[in-house]
């Protein structure tokens, strides 16, 4: 029996992709250092710099990291961003993968707005148009519980710290920095649940729409902020609207693992 043709094709010929898929799944760990180095995202918390149903290339914080990180964390804030010319995914500062422990959800990818330490009054450092409070009292996580970055999904209305959805996130809790988009390449991941690029609200084409016609995701109250600062100490801006509950702002802004 010829081994280009039969059953011995076949075994070769799979045995060819499986090692092909394993070069590229190692080269990709290479690069990034962590695994897997994508995740899918499963939602419009990031709009309109991310998509649902983009893939994220993402590397460990410590690599590749610019001079205007925030000491060793390997993430750059909002705040140190603008003042450094440090962009990335169409606005200042690190867009992160982050893990609170003491969440069941699955991870979440946001902008790194800005730094505090443990037991800081953060009130007048936040821009006053993502939070909902008159004074470090009434403001969640406010004296900060401990060290770590706050943090927010550019097309949400809060900061994660201020709705709740998580602590000021510690450098150990970042798995990640987001460094490439691929549009839609996550889809495949998402698979046809209800978070799938075919479930209501999707960015890619809905199955039902016309030819062409493109059903883009509705976006959460608040929207993309139009400063590129955040306002000075006791400047208040306007209040967007009502913001979604906590666990709705965590189900906007999961991100899924992504296997190569």
């Amino acid at each position: 029996m010829h081994a280009d043709s039969g059953p011995l094709l076949f075994v070769r010929e799979t045995l060819t992709s499986v090692a092909a898929v394993a070069a590229i799944g190692l080269i990709l760990f290479t690069v990034s250092g962590v695994w897997p180095p994508m995740v899918a995202v499963e939602s419009g918390s990031m709009q309109p710099h991310m998509e649902r149903g983009d893939l994220i290339f993402i590397t460990e914080p410590g690599r590749f990291s610019p001079d205007a990180a925030h000491e060793d964390t390997g993430v750059v804030t909002y705040a140190d961003g603008r003042e450094a010319g440090y962009r990335s995914f169409g606005d200042y500062g690190s867009v992160v993968i982050y893990d609170d422990p003491s969440s069941f959800g699955p991870p979440i990818i946001h902008r790194a707005r800005f730094w505090v330490d443990d037991g800081e009054n953060w009130y007048e450092k936040a821009n006053q148009s993502y939070i909902r409070a008159d004074n470090c009292e009434e403001l969640a996580n406010c004296p900060a519980p401990h060290a770590g970055f706050v943090t927010k999904g550019d097309n949400n209305a809060r900061y994660d710290q201020a709705n709740g959805i998580a602590a000021p996130v510690r450098p150990s809790w970042v798995d990640g920095v987001a460094r490439v988009r691929i549009p839609f390449l996550g889809c495949i991941r998402l698979g046809l649940g209800e978070n799938s690029c075919l479930s209501p609200g999707s960015t890619v084409r809905d199955v039902s729409a016309p030819t062409g016609v493109v059903e883009r995701a509705e976006l959460e109250p608040g929207g993309i902020e139009s400063s590129d600062s955040e306002p000075s100490p006791g400047v208040a801006a306007a209040s967007p609207a009502s913001a979604p509950t906590p666990s709705a702002q965590r189900a906007h802004a999961a991100a899924r693992r992504g296997a190569v």
